[in-house]
């Protein structure tokens, strides 16, 4: 059990060298990566190197609003289908139902069929989407959504709220966003390093549905103020010009169309614009559009707001466009932002906003440098004291234990908090113990009467089920944090169960070597441990 060959020892030893390989770039600026070096690195996290903090609450309620909106919808359109045709009575929505009549005379049962082709099966989930009530005593059907429909669009809200978000920060150019699920509709997103949280929320804020609407100008300002607006036409305001235009309310063309979105310098005089370019099928209905409205107003719509509103001069057939106005920079760059990650599913309340300056962050890496020090510096004195060559041998061991864990927080692109940092210093105080248990264990074996080289190996046999126990414990705890925790607690969890792990790796290996090599070599008659 003491013996290695020479392929083991040497397989040990590159593993150590690979760790401190993938370690080296951590001392360098990440902007200024080493010839040489992968480009690995720890990532310090908000707590250490300043940045922003947003609690952002989803608007779920909106989600399921509008989908009972878009069945109010389905129902019509089912209906206006059938054949042959069926007619109803009084379509309302009340609450979350959408109620009919159907009148005397017409298919009481074929309606109810009509509207239970509505009901699909959830995607992924179990359950249907719709649930249907009829009353034929009094010829009414009502459609709902069922409750799984509910938590699964819910869900899918939120899910994709965390998706657009990251798309925007992404955008910003910061470093190593932070975007996690906080109970069933909240968000927390911190960005490290971006001490700009103000210009942070309105970026991620922003529903950023973006919509291109005919401009009706037969609706004039006169008939705008007065309330004379036609039916099926809506009215907003036009912030590029001020005042209100009244747009057909039927979007020709919708922002999921649209494939990518930059910001540069206005071709046509000062100011910024803003280039999109359109998929296959928004290109279609951009040249459609274009050539058949030569002369008349076609108006782009931000969030229920008209950013520009210009005249089709010619049939745009090359699937771009753009969109000009009086926009600074960080105001191109943001919009062009927003149409690039695509739209909110719901809309973000801002419920708690904090900016952690550098200063604090930096306070927090030296406290938390100066204690993982200390803890380490204690640590090797009283091994070296209480164990003398042995207690050496498990502080060689400790050092490879430092090493591996930076090795593999680095591979991993792990985000370093100052929990994270309490729990490598926590690792380094559990690393010793396997090798306490371990040498305290030989000391028993040679009290017994055993000689050095029987009772080293008896040591590391004996206490080899002790130490996984002990481990093993404080592995499933660190799991289970991890599961259920966020932020930094699971930074907490991933150093500590990285620990756990390589701290049982270098007690149990690395000192074996050492101890082995000495007693097989040396045959020492006695040990002093």
């Amino acid at each position: 059990m003491l013996r290695f060959n020479r392929w083991q020892i040497i397989g040990i030893a590159v593993l150590i060298a690979l760790a401190a390989y993938v370690t080296v770039p951590n001392f360098f600026p990440k902007d200024k990566p080493v010839p040489g070096f992968p480009d690995t690195g720890v990532t310090l996290g908000l707590d250490l190197q300043g940045g922003s903090y947003l609690l952002l609450g989803v608007g779920t309620e909106e989600v399921i609003d509008a989908r009972i909106d878009n069945l109010r919808g389905e129902v019509t359109r089912q209906f206006r289908t059938a054949n042959p045709r069926i007619r109803f009575a009084e379509l309302r929505r009340e609450g979350d139902m959408i109620t009919m009549r159907i009148p005397e005379g017409q298919d009481f049962k074929a309606a109810e069929q009509r509207l239970r082709r509505l009901s699909r099966p959830l995607p992924g989930a179990p359950g249907r989407d719709t649930r249907i009530i009829a009353d034929e005593a009094n010829r009414r059907l009502s459609i709902t959504l069922t409750e799984e429909a509910k938590d699964f669009y819910i869900d899918d809200a939120v899910t994709s709220s965390i998706t657009a978000v990251r798309n925007r920060i992404d955008a910003l150019g910061t470093t190593e966003p932070q975007i996690q699920r906080q109970g069933e509709d909240r968000l927390v997103v911190q960005v490290p390093g971006d001490g700009d949280s103000e210009r942070l929320k309105s970026v991620i804020g922003r529903t950023g549905q973006l919509t291109f609407h005919m401009v009706d100008d037969t609706v004039s300002p006169s008939d705008i103020a007065a309330g004379r607006i036609p039916p099926r036409r809506i009215v907003l305001p036009n912030v590029d010009t001020g005042g209100q235009l009244a747009l057909f309310e039927t979007a020709d063309i919708t922002g999921d169309m649209i494939t990518d979105a930059s910001a540069t310098p206005n071709t046509d005089g000062g100011g910024f614009q803003v280039n999109f370019a359109f998929d296959a099928r928004g290109q279609r209905r951009f040249a459609d559009v274009t050539r058949e409205n030569l002369g008349r107003r076609f108006a782009i719509v931000l969030d229920d707001e008209i950013i520009s509103a210009p005249t089709i001069q010619t049939p745009i057939l090359g699937g771009s466009g753009r969109i000009t106005g009086r926009f600074t920079p960080e105001e191109a760059n943001e919009l062009a932002i927003l149409i690039k990650s695509g739209a909110l599913p719901a809309p973000l309340t801002v419920l708690d906003q904090r900016t952690v300056g550098a200063n604090l962050g930096a306070d927090s890496v030296r406290a938390g440098t100066i204690a993982l020090l200390i803890g380490f510096g204690l640590v090797i004195i009283y091994m070296a004291v209480t164990y003398g060559r042995f207690g050496i041998y498990a502080d060689i061991a400790l050092l490879a234990n430092v090493l591996l864990i930076a090795g593999a927080l680095s591979l991993l692109g792990a985000t370093l908090t100052l929990p994270g940092i309490a729990g490598i210093v926590l690792t380094i105080g559990m690393a010793v113990d396997a090798n306490v248990l371990i040498f305290e264990r030989i000391r028993e074996e040679l009290a017994s009467g055993k000689g050095p080289v029987a009772a080293v190996e008896s040591g590391y046999r004996n206490a080899l089920s002790a130490i996984i126990d002990a481990n093993l414990t404080t592995l499933i705890a660190a799991f289970i944090m991890f599961m259920l925790g966020s932020g930094p607690v699971r930074g907490f969890a991933v150093t500590l169960g990285i620990g756990v792990v390589t701290s049982v790796f270098t007690a149990f290996v690395i000192t074996r070597i050492f101890a082995g090599h000495y007693v097989l070599k040396a045959r020492p008659k006695t040990l002093a441990i």
